[in-house]
């Protein structure tokens, strides 16, 4: 008796590669050119400019430092906020200014909210009082040497939640720093005043 023919196994049927992976990727890169391309529409558009800004003035008013080296003193400043934008507004929601020594705030209070429309000028004039401000370290042998020389050098802060205005479009808040430094102020109003340019981190 012949013996049985071999019987031919069946070949694995191999499971075809799934593009999946590949479609999704071509779905992200596609995303991610469009958003590329709008971005690009959108600043060829407005030409967003910096905002600018800068301290136009300051005084000193009822200055004094006791023997216990705590400060008595009012500062008068008027901030110059600039948009140069001729599209983008501004909502300044929440506006703090403080006012610095030798990294030592001195005072602080905080500006009414308000908006700023394109290509506008705005001035915040501010007034900050010491008051029984307890001062370390060299800080008051360095005021009361600044203090004799008629004039003194300080640090105006300014740190605003703001919100920009495209037509209708108003973005999510965003957190700005205004640094100024320095700001030569004088004890005396025999001398004028000089603008102090101001650095923003936006």
């Amino acid at each position: 008796m012949a013996p049985p023919a071999p019987q031919s196994q069946p070949q694995a049927t191999r499971p075809k590669r799934p593009n999946l992976l590949r479609f999704i990727a071509m779905i992200i890169l596609a995303l991610i050119i469009l958003v590329g391309i709008a971005v690009l529409i959108i600043w060829l558009v407005l030409r967003p400019k910096h905002l600018e800004y800068s301290v136009e003035d300051a005084a000193i008013h009822n200055f004094n430092l006791t023997d216990a080296n705590h400060l008595y003193a009012n500062f008068d400043f008027t901030i110059r906020a600039y948009n140069p934008n001729s599209r983008v507004s501004l909502y300044y929601d929440s506006v703090e200014v403080s006012v610095r020594y030798e990294d030592q705030t001195l005072a602080t209070n905080a500006v009414q909210p308000f908006f700023q429309s394109h290509r506008n000028v705005t001035r915040m004039n501010v007034r900050l009082t010491a008051q029984t401000v307890a001062l370390y370290d060299s800080v008051p042998k360095d005021i009361k040497l600044e203090r004799s020389s008629g004039d003194i050098e300080l640090d105006v802060l300014v740190r605003a939640r703001i919100r920009f205005k495209v037509g209708v479009w108003k973005s999510k808040h965003r957190i700005m720093k205004i640094f100024c430094s320095p700001v030569l102020v004088h004890f005396s109003k025999a001398k004028s005043f000089e603008r102090a340019s101001c650095d923003v981190e936006l």
